[in-house]
């Protein structure tokens, strides 16, 4: 399948200044393009906000040799090995310094290819800069978070809530741009859905848009104007089943996403002698989520202490 067929490739922004981000972050990145000095970094935040993309947009404005290595995929610490040093020991064809982008480098095993990772950005330190993306920065060394400048992806509601219409915006270009018919209400509850998985909101108005006409709420599965009703009704009514069946439909998000969505909504939806209580269940279970092999099980069991020791408003 082409990268140019799939739309988050197809539209991936080129430019920092095409990205979808908060005013400080974007002026941040603006600043090292600018600047055409880039450090070694370190990029955390959920699934879908950009890392990866900033990253590339870095690279390609400065005109720099890079290389995208995936350390969920790549993460045998002699294919590391081998691809950095093949990479980063020969002259930039540019000019300049070359740049390892790599990716979900919080996959990369703590004990063996981490450390490994310290010491090839000592070694290429004249020729090559690394940018590693993590969902959960606490899954890296710290020997490797002093040799970088962290910068976090997260945005507050408030902030949330200009970035969704920012993306709105940009959303109905691509629409348009594909020949898509759709509905500003339908478009906004994909958003709303979703956000700030910007990658998820693009590949769901594609998957929705086959027909010609984009016609993706009914298979949502959740009520409109707000996706968690579902789950707090079904938390409120104990019922473990419409709980779980939530769960899976819902999977495939970033489960960090799930539960800042969860701590976004309580307030209209739990007790509020109660808000404490599912303010621990939350902090606890999204810190074993950083660790657990299985996720799911990690977001159902949480779903069930909630379901035990929270009151949920009729």
């Amino acid at each position: 399948m082409s990268n140019e067929f799939l739309w988050v490739e197809k539209y991936r922004p080129r430019k920092v200044s095409e990205t979808i981000l908060q005013k400080e972050l974007k002026t941040t990145f603006q600043n090292i393009v600018d600047g055409e000095e880039i450090p070694n970094m370190m990029f955390s935040g959920t699934a879908g906000t950009g890392k990866t993309t900033v990253a590339r947009a870095i690279c390609e404005e400065l005109d720099l040799d890079y290389i995208v290595i995936n350390g969920s995929e790549e993460g045998n610490i002699d294919t590391l090995r081998g691809k950095i040093k093949q990479f980063a020991s020969s002259v930039s064809l540019s000019g300049g310094y070359k740049v390892v982008i790599l990716d979900e480098a919080d996959y990369l095993n703590p004990q063996s290819t981490q450390p490994a990772l310290r010491g090839f950005i000592e070694e290429f330190s004249n020729n090559c800069r690394f940018i590693m993306t993590c969902n959960f920065e606490n899954r890296i060394i710290e020997p490797l978070h002093s040799r970088c400048t962290k910068i976090a992806f997260n945005t507050t509601k408030k902030g949330l809530q200009s970035l969704s219409a920012d993306f709105m915006s940009r959303a109905m270009d691509i629409l348009r741009d594909e020949g898509v018919e759709y509905h500003k209400d339908v478009l906004a509850q994909v958003i709303m859905k979703h956000a700030p998985d910007w990658r998820r909101v693009l590949n769901e108005l594609q998957k929705g848009s086959i027909s010609g006409t984009l016609s993706v709420a009914p298979a949502m599965g959740q009520d409109v104007t707000d996706p968690y009703t579902q789950l707090f009704t079904a938390i409120r009514d104990k019922n473990f089943k419409k709980m779980r069946s939530w769960v899976v439909n819902n999977i495939d998000v970033e489960p960090a996403s799930i539960f800042r969505g969860i701590y976004d909504r309580m307030y209209d939806h739990v007790a509020p002698n109660s808000i404490p209580q599912l303010v621990l269940i939350l902090a606890d279970y999204q810190y074993k989520n950083a660790f657990v092999a299985d996720h799911e099980l990690n977001l159902v069991a949480c779903l069930t202490e909630t379901m035990a020791n929270v009151e949920i408003k009729a």
